[in-house]
């Protein structure tokens, strides 16, 4: 019977980890996240470990051994308890491959978890600190958020990487 385990990967190896343990045989998991990323003044959608520097790794130990996971490239370690690796139940693999695949740990916009009227604060800018009301969330990665200036509400658009649930 298969079982899966958490294995410790060197830094920013995750991937060279996965390709090396699958040519080993050994079946892998490694839960990823889309999330918004700025490089050279371009904005770009990508693809980052859930859990930065883990994967699971799927061995059923009548038939396969654990013990060449530890010498694969990429790979630091497996968690233990004491000598023997601890395996992940099963049902917590397929709960973590379903909100994947539903997009709950995609990090697209800060603001995609907030709806018009809730309480936000920016955490930039010439505005930062101040906590105003969410308005409306554009399309283009822009928000409108009213602020109450001197018995005036005022809206103001600005990023949506720039406010935070209040």
């Amino acid at each position: 019977m298969m079982r899966w385990y958490a294995v410790h990967t060197r830094p920013c190896a995750e991937a060279k980890a996965v390709e090396n343990l699958r040519r080993q045989g050994y079946p892998t998991y490694l839960p990823r996240h889309r999330r918004w990323v700025r490089h050279a003044r371009r904005r770009a959608i990508v693809l980052r470990p859930l859990f930065p520097s883990y994967l699971f790794v799927g061995i059923d130990r009548a038939v396969m051994s654990w013990r060449p996971v530890l010498s694969t490239i990429g790979v630091a370690g497996m968690v233990r308890g004491g000598d023997e690796p601890i395996p992940v139940p099963g049902a917590i693999i397929d709960l973590l491959r379903q909100r994947e695949c539903d997009g709950a740990f995609d990090e697209l916009t800060p603001a995609s978890r907030l709806k018009p009227g809730d309480p936000v604060r920016m955490n930039d800018g010439p505005l930062a600190t101040l906590v105003g009301r969410l308005a409306a969330a554009g399309e283009d990665e822009r928000v409108v958020i009213l602020f109450d200036f001197l018995g005036r509400t005022v809206a103001t658009e600005v990023p949506a990487s720039s406010v935070e649930a209040a």
